[in-house]
């Protein structure tokens, strides 16, 4: 009911907000050195929202310069623990503050429905800035055996400029599971936005300032991959890249990581997840929603979207046929409208994309079971309804390439052996997730699925205490969990011969 109050009149709201546009540099607003800026067009209606300053080489310089004079003097990194733990709750609390004013820029950057930013993607983001407020002061170092007359030690230290390079499909969440911990390790930070969704991370950048960071620790510059995001990632005082996206960009970025100063990358890249659902599934009710909003929430645009169902022989009719009876009921609809959960595609491209994959799939001789258009061109707007394919071979193309889109390749086995070589037969290795009563076959199946989330009777079932990363393509490194905090410092040894 809360919820549903704070819906009403969204729309009106939405008008009335002042969209944030300058690059956040040394604690200031300002435009792209070079004046340039770039059109960002909402996908809801495919209107102009604004036009965002676009950074390239000149503003990261001066960025990431802002950033190791912050850090080398001290003023955060030099701050007992306490004091930085407060100003990261006086961050979650203003963002709470700004709560509706997040969420609708969110919405109208990504097309994703505003009751799913303003009840999910900003309240994750919120939790997790405090997650690791309370964790900073919980990282130990640790004491060595040493002869009587040496004391050895280990301690974290912070690595030093941060750039962190994150994707548009949660783009304030996806940002402070970047920024949250390696601020609170005492690193400076350098925050690439993804030139389709700039506008939450810009208003970040200002909330951190009014919550007392201060200035240079924490610089955001708008602009495109093969400018902003390139020059970060060549850039020799940058000492590691973090980034959430594509495998092909994951790719340059550990060239130019090489090409330069040798910085470290984590790579948070894509998926092509298996949600596997065996004859003694306990619930196909529940089994048939998870595999419904396992692939469609966000539109599908979600690293470990559940995009290959796998059903054992016995029950896939039963199972596909609810999965059905849920998606008739569902529609792509206007992110603004209160009772929408499925909204749009971030941009016309991706929505292209996601036609071709459509195409494609058509082609090889898949059953299309639903869905497979493009809706609701008369809004301006980039939506593409749910679409099914069933009967597909996992060499075809739906079945081994990510779509980040609303499509969901139907695939079927005869038994566990068959259903965990399928679902290892792919070059990602994120998540995966398996329903069944057998707890035998449960936990030998976990064990031998090759994703670095697997989860059992249910999809998405973890939250910021456990890590999140992948295997294989899916890339190296972890995001959320006392291991992101690891991630963004150094381990040093030092030893104290006793006189």
């Amino acid at each position: 009911m809360l919820l549903e109050l704070k819906l009403r009149g969204i729309e009106d709201r939405a008008g009335a907000l002042a969209l944030p546009s300058q690059a956040v540099i040394g604690g200031r607003q300002v435009p792209a050195r070079s004046g340039a800026t770039f059109d960002n067009v909402s996908p809801r209606d495919g209107k102009l929202l604004n036009r965002v300053a676009s950074c390239d080489h000149a503003d990261v310089d001066l960025a990431v310069a802002t950033a190791r004079e912050a850090f080398e003097d001290g003023r955060w990194r030099g701050q007992p623990p306490g004091a930085q733990k407060q100003v990261l709750h006086r961050l979650a609390d203003l963002l709470e503050q700004h709560i509706e004013e997040l969420a609708l820029l969110e919405s109208l950057d990504t097309g994703k429905p505003i009751r799913e930013a303003l009840a999910v993607d900003v309240p994750l983001a919120i939790k997790t800035v405090r997650w690791y407020a309370e964790a900073l002061d919980k990282v130990y170092g640790e004491v060595g055996a040493s002869p009587a007359n040496r004391l050895s030690y280990a301690i974290y230290e912070p690595l030093g400029v941060i750039g962190a390079i994150v994707p548009w499909n949660f783009p304030l969440h996806m940002a402070l599971w970047k920024v949250a911990p390696a601020l609170a390790m005492g690193n400076s930070v350098v925050l690439k936005p993804a030139e389709q969704s700039p506008m939450t991370a810009l208003r970040l950048g200002e909330l951190v300032l009014e919550a007392g960071l201060p200035p240079g620790v924490l610089n955001v510059v708008p602009g495109f991959g093969e400018t902003a995001g390139d020059a970060l990632a060549r850039h020799h005082d940058v000492d590691m890249i973090a980034f959430t996206g594509s495998g092909s960009v994951g790719r340059k970025l550990m060239i130019a990581a090489g090409q330069s100063n040798l910085k470290r990358v984590s790579l948070e890249l894509g998926g092509k997840s298996p949600q596997i659902v065996f004859a003694g599934c306990p619930d196909l009710d529940a089994a048939a929603e998870a595999a419904f909003w396992g692939v469609f929430y966000n539109q599908g645009e979600v690293c470990t979207a559940a995009s290959r169902l796998l059903v054992q022989n016995s029950v896939k009719d039963e199972l596909l046929d609810r999965v059905l009876k849920i998606a008739a009921e569902v529609h792509a609809g206007d992110p603004l409208d209160p009772s929408t959960r499925f909204g749009a595609l971030v941009s016309e491209a991706q929505m292209n994309t996601v036609l071709r994959y459509i195409e494609t799939a058509r082609a090889e001789g898949a059953a299309l079971k639903l869905g497979g258009a493009r809706v609701r061109k008369e809004s301006g707007g980039y939506y593409v309804d749910p679409t099914i394919f069933d009967a597909l071979d996992n060499r075809s193309t739906l079945a081994r390439e990510e779509v980040f889109g609303p499509v969901l390749a139907v695939l079927s086995f005869t038994d566990a052996e068959e259903a965990l070589r399928l679902a290892n037969d792919t070059d990602y290795g994120l998540a995966a997730g398996l329903w069944t009563s057998d707890i035998n076959l449960a936990h030998k199946a976990a064990r031998r699925l090759r994703a670095g989330l697997v989860w059992v009777n249910g999809w998405d079932a973890c939250d910021i205490t456990m890590p999140f990363g992948g295997f294989k393509q899916s890339g190296f490194g972890r995001d959320r969990s006392l291991h992101a905090l690891h991630k963004y410092a150094d381990l040093k040894s030092i030893s104290i011969t006793l006189r």
